[in-house]
């Protein structure tokens, strides 16, 4: 009746990126440094495949293949944007294997992206991982170092 009890759902999130963790305010743009657009994490890529870290649903998909939205079965969305300010390149060094709306089971191949075309561009590759949803969120505790995608977790998420 007042909730006490209440147990909150915890969320754990694995790495979809294989490669280093780092914490969002060594992303060199402010929108994703700042957490204007959402808390969460980063990871330097090791390796340019981008995967599921949870079943769900691709919400949506960018049209330039860098950036879309996942929603978890308990309503959780996350962000994840290959890069800093790839939409740029036009779609040209990603290869998406999924479009809005299909659904995705965990450590399925979401995208592939070319680390070296985006580097060349003169791009940082470094990839957020946002939750776009946080005011569903009562705690988040993310892992930084070396993670490897569906193996390790990235981040523990905690609803209110």
């Amino acid at each position: 009746m007042f909730g006490f009890g209440k147990k909150k759902k915890k969320i754990s999130i694995t790495a979809p990126i294989t490669g280093q963790a780092v914490p969002l305010e060594q992303v060199p743009d402010p929108a994703f440094a700042q957490k204007i657009i959402g808390d969460g994490i980063a990871i330097e890529p090791t390796e340019g495949v981008f995967i599921a870290p949870f079943d769900g649903h691709v919400v949506h998909l960018i049209d330039s293949h860098h950036s879309l939205v996942l929603a978890h079965e308990s309503g959780l969305e996350l962000l994840v944007h290959i890069g800093v300010n790839t939409v740029s390149l036009q779609g040209k060094p990603f290869k998406p294997h999924v479009k809005s709306g299909d659904k995705v089971k965990k450590g399925q191949t979401l995208i592939e992206f070319d680390i070296a075309q985006i580097k060349e561009a003169g791009l940082p590759v470094v990839t957020p991982i946002i939750v776009a949803n946080g005011d569903i969120v009562a705690e988040l505790k993310a892992n930084t170092g070396n993670v490897k995608a569906d193996s390790d977790e990235l981040m523990e998420v905690v609803l209110k």
